[in-house]
């Protein structure tokens, strides 16, 4: 009777009438040696089971995050002629990379409640749980963390960057910078309308180490004292040659 019960709410549900059907041009990026970084293409398509719905346009926000990690954020002041750490705040969880493009601008796309859901803005995206009691503008290192990463393009806000045709085919491009870290990269695409979420899909993207990149990762990882001793005999071999060389050139 159960079983019976749950198939019926499960038809009685409404579906949904605008889905998204994504597709991308690259789900894994590789980092080599001569990686200069990376640009995910991202395309995709309104799926309806009706016409396109009268009122407010169809808008679409697509996020990139990558892994978040915990930091330290640490204020200099300048004292006696020197500048010296004063006050510091640690922030439990900020993305590696976070990138939002939209259809049209940000405040226009998601109401700021729908935010605070979905968590899909820069600032929403880190999470500072709480601060020294003596620090009194806490709020003011995680603007520090965001104004740093977007001047080294690890935060970006790409408002209009989604072309969105005739509220059914849409598309955006994404650089991904060469200071990427490894790891698993949720990726979110949102259908919002009058400011609400009307449909969401995530993917992940794998961006990861390979070759001798690789290998001398895991090695560093997993045997620190054969990755220094190797270190240690790369570096005199190459003190060796470059006197080797100096000389011979000087005899010549």
């Amino acid at each position: 009777m159960l079983r019976f019960m749950v198939l019926f709410l499960a038809l009685a549900l409404p579906a949904k009438a605008e889905e998204v059907v994504l597709g991308m041009s690259q789900t894994e990026v590789a980092i080599t040696a001569n990686f200069d970084g990376s640009e995910i293409f991202i395309f995709g398509a309104v799926k309806r089971e009706e016409a396109i719905p009268a009122g407010d346009p169809l808008q679409v926000i697509v996020a990139i995050q990558g892994p978040s990690e915990p930091l330290t954020v640490r204020r200099k002041e300048k004292r006696f002629g020197i500048w010296i750490n004063t006050d510091s705040v640690e922030v439990d969880a900020a993305p590696s990379f976070y990138a939002v493009a939209t259809s049209a601008p940000f405040d226009e796309v998601l109401s700021s409640t729908e935010d605070l859901r979905y968590k899909i803005s820069i600032p929403s995206a880190i999470r500072s749980v709480g601060a020294p009691m003596t620090v009194a503008d806490s709020q003011s290192f995680t603007e520090a963390v965001i104004r740093v990463r977007k001047a080294n393009k690890l935060f970006q806000l790409l408002e209009g960057d989604v072309e969105f045709s005739e509220e059914t085919l849409f598309k955006t491009s994404i650089a991904m910078p060469a200071n990427l870290t490894e790891g698993e990269y949720r990726t979110r695409i949102y259908l919002t309308r009058s400011g609400k979420v009307v449909s969401e899909y995530e993917t992940l993207i794998d961006v990861r180490k390979v070759g001798l990149e690789r290998w001398l990762y895991t090695l560093s990882r997993q045997q620190p004292l054969i990755y220094g001793l190797l270190s240690l005999a790369i570096a005199i071999f190459s003190g060796w040659a470059a006197s080797a060389i100096f000389t011979g050139l000087r005899r010549n």
